[in-house]
C-alpha cells in the first residue's frame, strides 16, 4: 500500500515566527521523527506552504489577521530547518486548504502540521472527501492539539 505523509505548513513563520508559538515549537521533534521515518522506508512526503505576496495585508485575509507571514521567498515562508526534504513534492497555496488534491493518488495518508484547526483539518477533508477509500489519520503528536 502506497503511503503518503503531508506535512502543511511547517513554516518557520508559524513555528518561531510571526505567528509561532511555544505549543508548535513543541511537536517541531515529533514532525521531524515522522519525516525520517518516511524517508527511511522511501514513502512519499509531500509538504504544503502557506504562501503570501508582498501585498498581504491588503488582502481579504490580511484584512482580518493583520500579522504578515509566510510572504514568498521569505525566511519565514520557507519550511523549517531540519525538517525539509528537498527532493520531496512542495505545494504552495495561497489559502488554508489545497483544492488541487485531485492531480494526486494516495491509498494511505498521514498528516502532520499546522495550523491544526484551519489548515491541518481543510486540508483531511478536502482529502477525505476526493479519496474517501483511502486510510486518512492526523498524528496525533504532530499536530499541535
Amino acid at each position: 500500500m502506497k503511503k503518503t505523509l503531508i506535512v502543511i505548513d511547517m513554516q518557520n513563520d508559524f513555528i518561531d515566527g510571526s505567528l509561532g508559538t511555544a505549543e508548535t515549537v513543541k511537536i517541531v521533534p515529533n514532525v521531524r521523527k515522522k519525516i525520517e521515518e518516511y524517508r527511511s522506508n522511501g514513502d512519499e512526503i509531500i509538504f504544503t506552504r502557506d504562501t503570501h505576496g508582498e501585498d498581504y495585508l491588503s488582502t481579504p485575509e490580511g484584512k482580518k489577521l493583520p500579522v504578515v507571514h509566510c510572504v514568498k521567498n521569505t525566511h519565514g515562508w520557507q519550511i523549517a530547518d531540519g525538517l525539509d526534504v528537498p527532493d520531496a513534492i512542495h505545494i504552495d497555496k495561497p489559502s488554508f486548504g489545497y483544492t488541487h488534491w485531485d492531480k494526486f493518488c494516495f491509498e494511505k495518508i498521514e498528516l502532520a502540521g499546522l495550523c491544526t484547526d484551519i489548515c491541518v483539518v481543510s486540508n483531511a477533508l478536502i482529502l477525505k472527501a476526493l479519496f474517501p477509500n483511502a486510510e486518512t489519520a492526523l498524528i496525533r503528536l504532530a499536530v499541535p492539539a
